[in-house]
């Protein structure tokens, strides 16, 4: 079984990703970070190790590039996917979050099937596909 840390705050944003994460029959643990410190404590426990990562750009308190060099500096989550999950079509926020290392910068889409469809985008990461440096897309 996978551990995903999730790191969204918006309760609507989670919902949809556990639809589908569903959708395609991912089996995981999905522990939910409201905001960017609770992520970082979280990753700063002992006990918890994800086998995936996936931030928001627009956290509150500490945001996702800033939750994303965290996670770059310690040398344990070095190769932990990140996938960027964001509104945010700023071209300047891609390439900070391609910079800092983010496996992905996935642009949140407005119609359902789309955002449905990120789960076979789990499906890859998880299975070891190699989209280090993948052109952004919408999901």
């Amino acid at each position: 079984m996978f551990e995903i840390l999730l790191a969204e705050d918006n309760p609507g944003d989670v919902l949809l990703f556990r639809e589908a994460l569903n959708t395609q029959g991912v089996l995981c643990n999905l522990a939910v970070a409201s905001d960017g410190r609770k992520a970082i404590s979280l990753l700063e426990s002992d006990s918890y190790r994800p086998d995936l990562i996936v931030l928001d750009v627009n956290l509150p308190k500490d945001n996702g590039d800033a939750v994303l060099r965290h996670i770059r500096n310690q040398e344990w989550l070095k190769t932990v996917p990140v996938i960027m999950l964001t509104s945010s079509a700023s071209p300047t926020d891609q390439a900070s979050a391609l910079a800092h290392g983010a496996t992905l910068y996935l642009q949140k889409s407005s119609d359902l099937n789309e955002l449905l469809d990120f789960g076979k985008t789990v499906q890859s990461v998880l299975s070891g596909a190699d989209l280090w440096g993948a052109k952004p897309q919408n999901v």
